[in-house]
């Protein structure tokens, strides 16, 4: 780590998180770039700097899970006029804050952007074809980053941030609720109709929050990586509900995946925001009450009758 100076000598790019969807970024990004790479434990990453080294840089990727998020910001952050680029999706459980209102507390809107769409941190690491969409009220944002990224990663701009934030936390629920549909062996008919249902109970949540677009929900971020996570069992959150199907304890399933599922702490504020709104969510809030304990069969009956 000693051959990096501070200043003009380092590089402009730094990500924030070296968990595997941060490792595909940094490798993704320095196909073109040099990029810096941090996280709370070190690790045998090439160019991985002190976190004091990565701040420097005038451009951020940050991927610390939702949950975390604010702690890290409070206790690390100083606004030098960086541009964040957010990759993580989820909703504050404590406060049903979207990552938004947290970043926002930081880091002015136009300097703030947020990475949506379907995109397995595994086939980023092998250079397979990927499309993002990168969400901010700034186009000026949008094309100073997207140049970093490589050519086999085509990006899209949207100015939906709030809908772009929603689609990639409620997908997270929805996943884990079509893991709990296969663990149980209801069949295809039953998949198919668990995650169209998701994506209008998603789309409604996300009406009581703002102006969103219809076409977030129907494209990338919405539909494209709702499709993928709640279909494979390369998503963390579907391996949840598998395991939840199969009756083992939360506790167990998440020291198997061995990572943070953000789809189950998410799945707790959505219920908070649906209860404190009065927001029709049958299958968010059935996740949570299995979470919670229910009987995953029990759940299946209150939803058929729903």
């Amino acid at each position: 780590m000693g051959h990096f100076k501070r200043g003009k000598d380092m590089g402009k790019i730094a990500v924030i998180g070296a968990g595997k969807w941060g490792e595909a970024l940094h490798f993704a990004l320095s196909c073109k770039n040099e990029v810096l790479i941090t996280s709370r434990t070190k690790k045998e990453i090439k160019n991985f700097v002190p976190l004091s080294f990565a701040l420097e840089c005038e451009y951020l990727v940050i991927a610390i899970p939702a949950q975390s998020i604010r702690g890290w910001l409070k206790d690390n952050f100083v606004n030098k006029g960086q541009k964040v680029l957010v990759a993580a999706k989820g909703i504050e459980a404590d406060t049903g804050c979207f990552l938004k209102e947290i970043y926002e507390e930081y880091v002015e809107p136009d300097n703030l952007g947020f990475i949506s769409g379907p995109s397995f941190a595994s086939e980023v690491m092998k250079g397979l074809p990927t499309a993002l969409v990168l969400n901010s009220t700034s186009k000026i944002f949008y094309d100073e980053f997207a140049p970093f990224f490589p050519d086999f990663i085509k990006t899209y701009y949207s100015d939906d941030v709030i809908g772009a934030e929603i689609a990639g936390a409620y997908k997270n629920v929805l996943a884990i609720a079509s893991g709990i549909c296969t663990g149980l062996g209801l069949g295809q008919n039953a998949s198919a109709s668990l995650i169209s249902r998701g994506l209008v109970e998603m789309e409604r949540f996300s009406k009581y929050f703002g102006e969103t677009k219809n076409e977030t929900f129907i494209g990338l971020s919405g539909a494209g990586d709702l499709f993928l996570t709640a279909t494979s069992v390369l998503s963390r959150n579907y391996r949840v509900g598998l395991g939840l199907a199969n009756n083992k304890p939360i506790e167990d399933i998440l020291k198997e995946i061995g990572e943070v599922a953000e789809g189950v702490k998410t799945s707790e504020a959505i219920y908070k925001l649906s209860q404190k709104f009065n927001i029709y969510t049958p299958i968010a809030n059935e996740v949570k009450l299995i979470l919670d304990g229910k009987n995953p069969k029990e759940s299946l009956r209150d939803l058929l009758k729903s």
